[in-house]
């Protein structure tokens, strides 16, 4: 990570504002109020943020003032962020729930995710408003598009497999989403040092639509062509296009799952032959890997940020327009779970909870009908759907 910080640094982020900061985990179930509100999601979601997180997360919601605290680095930032989950199959066909640990220089978070804000360019962004939202990514997805530079979109998930937990090894050189060690696809080889998910979300928006149907359409990647061995981190482009005029903070999500624990369950050839991680959608080839965003800053407290806090490595500490918190209080906010089932914590479960069967593609996943799962009403019994 200090490799990284110092690229930050050489690429000349020191004067643009740059946030990075951890978030322990809030609660881990299937739940997803943008893509199911209302209802059980059809797979496993492990969110962070604030603990105002519900089934619906109604777009009037005043999401600061109902929160009471946050599993993030910042008392100020209420919002949600989730992903799916990562499970380790089994020999024997079980799925175990693959951890997540605290990333470097985050302190010591209660698994979660490390989060970034970057203001790229030094072209001045506008904070998201109240009842802003996004999705990025496709759980149905099973078949990889290029990365090619004039696509900047297709740079924005990608897999790190760490060589080690060294966070000054080589492997640990390049940006997220950039350079030799980086994949769209599940790494199909172990990784000593385990492997980390980069999930960059859009930076420029349509000015107008907080929210869109399919919750991706009022925002867009900025235009021009990403050079390889940087990524899209501190990518500015050639501006945004004209039916998304506002640049808004680029988002990226980082989640490091320590599969290094599953390594002596397998050989290296049976490990290469049949890639035993899948995310909880019955992914085993990473391509479906998708986030959420819910914004849920207090106030102006973003824009003050995005404004004014410009320290190129982004440590907390170093923004005073912010209240940082202790690791004891990032750890002590949680969520009781909503719906009843075993998600594979500390068990082996014998199959993804939610109708989810391994799909390999290449065709986009589909729905399975007939299978038994917890039903799309909370707190309800086991279900045919």
């Amino acid at each position: 990570m200090i490799r990284l910080l110092l690229f930050l640094s050489y690429a000349g982020l020191r004067s643009h504002a740059l946030l990075r900061f951890g978030c322990s985990q809030l609660v881990t179930e299937r739940l997803d109020p943008l893509g199911t509100p209302g209802q059980v999601s059809p797979h496993v979601h492990q969110i962070i943020g604030g603990n105002a997180f519900n089934v619906t997360m109604d777009p009037a919601l005043d999401i600061p003032s109902v929160a009471t605290c946050t599993t993030c680095k910042f008392k100020e930032d209420k919002s949600n962020y989730w992903t799916a989950v990562m499970y380790f199959k089994h020999p024997n066909g079980t799925f175990t729930r693959v951890p997540q640990i605290p990333n470097h220089f985050v302190g010591s978070t209660d698994g979660g995710m490390t989060v970034y804000y970057v203001q790229p360019g030094g072209n001045r962004v506008s904070a998201f408003p109240k009842g802003f939202r996004m999705i990025t990514g496709n759980p149905k997805v099973r078949l990889s598009s290029p990365s090619e530079p004039s696509d900047v979109g297709s740079w924005a998930l990608s897999f790190r497999c760490w060589e080690s937990p060294d966070p000054f090894g080589p492997s640990n050189t390049y940006p997220p989403g950039a350079g030799q060690y980086d994949t769209r696809h599940l790494p199909n080889k172990k990784c000593a040092g385990g492997i980390r998910s980069n999930v960059f979300f859009p930076s420029c928006w349509d000015g107008k639509n907080t929210d869109m149907p399919d919750h991706s359409s009022h925002t867009a990647y900025p235009l021009g062509s990403v050079n390889p061995n940087v990524g899209i981190l501190g990518f500015a482009g050639e501006g945004c296009p004209s039916s998304h005029p506002v640049r808004v903070p680029h988002v990226l999500y980082e989640t490091y799952w320590d599969t290094s624990k599953f390594n002596n369950l397998l050989t290296d050839t049976e490990w290469e032959t049949e890639q035993p991680l899948v995310l909880s959608m019955g992914d085993p080839t990473g391509y479906g890997q998708h986030g959420d965003y819910l914004f849920g800053w207090e106030g102006d407290s973003l824009q003050r940020a995005m404004d004014n806090c410009m320290d190129g490595f982004g440590w907390p500490e170093a923004c005073t327009e912010l209240t940082v918190q202790t690791d004891e209080e990032m750890n002590s906010c949680r969520l009781a779970t909503k719906v009843d089932e075993n998600v594979g914590e500390s068990e082996y479960i014998e199959a993804l909870p939610g109708c989810n069967p391994l799909q390999n593609g290449p065709e986009p996943a589909t729905t399975v009908e007939g299978c038994l799962a917890v039903s799309t009403t909370i707190a309800s019994v086991a279900t045919p759907v």
